[in-house]
């Protein structure tokens, strides 16, 4: 009974170290989650194109970082050339990005979808955030998105 204890134990605080952001800053040449380069992303009219066919889509793009989750790291909202934006999320929660990477250049390497968000999950992640209370309040409806699961993240500027 005490072995099973104690692997629970150690089990639960592997789970809460890596649960953190990286620590630093969010530096260009870094890489996050999978190794990814910089070669052969999509341009956002082609990455769109290619989603408005298929329901998923493996994908790498280039964009700026216009928000992430401020706790951990654990989220972001990247806005593609063409001013479109995707919600980005990694995968298995594996790793996260720094806090600090809001305005960097990044390459996303991942699948993409596109998906209805309850109004309950796009409140959640904007009190994340840190939205006002009257802009979470503002949040009635439904909203389509494209989310984006990332393998891998590097930042290029």
């Amino acid at each position: 009974m005490k072995n099973i204890v104690t692997t629970v134990v150690l089990v639960l605080c592997g789970l809460l170290v890596q649960a953190q952001p990286p620590a630093g800053p969010a530096n260009p040449g870094d890489t996050y989650g999978k190794k990814v380069t910089a070669e052969r992303t999509l341009k956002a009219v082609d990455f769109n194109k290619l989603l408005s066919q298929k329901d998923t889509i493996d994908a790498k793009v280039v964009g700026k970082v216009l928000s992430s989750c401020p706790k951990k790291g654990c989220w972001m909202n990247v806005e593609l050339d063409d001013k479109s934006t995707v919600f980005v999320r990694f995968k298995d929660y594996a790793f996260f990005v720094p806090t600090d990477i809001v305005g960097k250049t990044v390459v996303l390497d991942g699948i993409a979808t596109q998906k209805e968000v309850s109004v309950a999950e796009l409140k959640h992640y904007a009190q994340d955030a840190k939205k006002s209370q009257a802009e979470i309040d503002a949040i009635t409806k439904p909203e389509k998105q494209v989310r984006f699961l990332a393998d891998g993240v590097l930042v290029v500027k």
